[in-house]
């Protein structure tokens, strides 16, 4: 078998495509550095999507009310000797989040000029709105929709600045040229993409991908998600990437839905599937952080073929101390993947890295300057920073 052969997609995916900004309803992009940009964007989407789950029996892990790991993810002493089905294969998430997150201002236009009754009333750029009036809100269209039928009357926000609560005061003021009552406020409160599996937990359904967190790209502030579906993906075409300019994979989401996100963390994203295909290929097992060697290794990832395939790298730089998605530095040798992509581009974020014979860790992000270059995480850093969850 050469050393471009294909393996078998166990039919999940995950990464993200073009960022999308409207007046009521935002979508939730990734946060772009000045020299690194995430394998990751994201699109707005409309549907939710719930599903009752349980703990993963063999891990002896509790249940809580919710089906979600009470005691947490696992430690590193778990790790040793648990072997996973390495992922590569792009998936389709579509999700809502908790609440409606401020994401900017715009100026209603009055019959005395123009007021913002947002930022009168204190609100902020990363404020997540909770409540309206004591009452739950259910998505940005509820909010809208208080916001036109206040009849001017001021309406108490529930709201969440960072680990704090509080309560404003919010007065809508009446827009004579559209002639309803607005707030002057850009909310976000779902989002969609495509990106890719790093690993599927035997016999549970569990999986993990990305390898960093979905970020709002206004703000940058990790994405406070409630669960949402995820999707098979075709991978239409590749962007190529190039010096100054990252490329990207660029998808649709297929019919139906194959599991159920969980999760959102600095350190990737975690879910289950909810019919896990029947998987051919070899369990490995999970390389910490002191196995990582810097040389040669090996990605897998799902280009515009929709192939599975394994693709050289080297590693260098590796910092056995590193907490969070940016451990150890990535460079793509295979000429093959080069020639397709120009290297790491977004969507492959997730791409799971193997060096002798184990998961050692994920692609994560590529340098802006050089697509042949990005960074990646060590496995334990997603494994310890996520609970495992298995199908009920």
């Amino acid at each position: 078998m050469n050393k471009h052969s294909v393996w078998k997609a166990f039919g999940c995916f995950l990464s993200a495509v073009a960022l999308l900004l409207t007046p009521m309803s935002a979508s939730l992009g990734q946060g772009i550095p000045k020299k690194e940009e995430d394998a990751i964007s994201v699109q707005a989407m409309s549907k939710n999507a719930s599903s009752i789950l349980s703990i993963a029996p063999d891990l002896g892990f509790a249940i809580d009310s919710d089906g979600i790991d009470a005691r947490g993810a696992l430690s590193r002493q778990d790790l040793e000797g648990l072997c996973l089905y390495p992922g590569g294969m792009p998936f389709g998430i579509k999700f809502f989040t908790e609440g409606v997150s401020v994401v900017g201002f715009c100026d209603v236009e009055t019959g005395k000029g123009k007021v913002n009754p947002a930022t009168q009333a204190g609100l902020r750029q990363r404020d997540v709105i909770l409540r309206v009036n004591g009452n739950a809100l259910s998505g940005a269209s509820d909010l809208n929709s208080q916001i036109e039928g206040c009849q001017g009357n001021a309406l108490k926000l529930g709201c969440k600045r960072g680990k704090e609560e509080l309560e404003l005061t919010l007065t809508p003021a009446w827009c004579e040229k559209e002639g309803r009552y607005k707030a002057g406020i850009l909310v976000r409160d779902s989002g969609a993409g495509i990106g890719t599996v790093t690993f599927i937990l035997p016999e549970t359904g569990a999986f993990a991908g990305l390898g960093h967190g979905i970020c709002d790209a206004e703000t940058g502030a990790l994405v406070e998600m409630r669960r949402g579906n995820v999707s098979d993906v075709t991978i239409s075409s590749v962007v190529k990437g190039a010096p100054g300019a990252p490329g990207e994979l660029k998808g649709y989401f297929n019919a139906g839905k194959v599991g159920t996100l969980l999760g959102n963390s600095s350190c990737g994203v975690w879910g289950l599937f909810t019919d896990p295909p029947e998987c051919q290929n070899e369990l490995m097992p999970v390389g910490l952080r002191e196995d990582l060697q810097e040389g040669d290794a090996y990605i897998l990832c799902t280009l515009d073929t929709n192939k599975m395939e394994k693709y050289d790298v080297k590693i260098s730089g590796i910092k056995q101390d590193a907490k969070g998605s940016k451990c150890f530095t990535v460079t793509v040798t295979d000429e093959d993947l080069i020639a397709a992509s120009g290297g790491i581009v977004q969507g492959m974020s997730g791409s799971p890295i193997i060096q002798n014979g184990k998961i050692v860790g994920a692609v994560t992000h590529v340098l802006v300057g050089d697509p042949t270059t990005g960074y990646g995480i060590f496995l334990e850093n997603m494994l310890v920073n996520m609970p495992l969850m298995a199908r009920s």
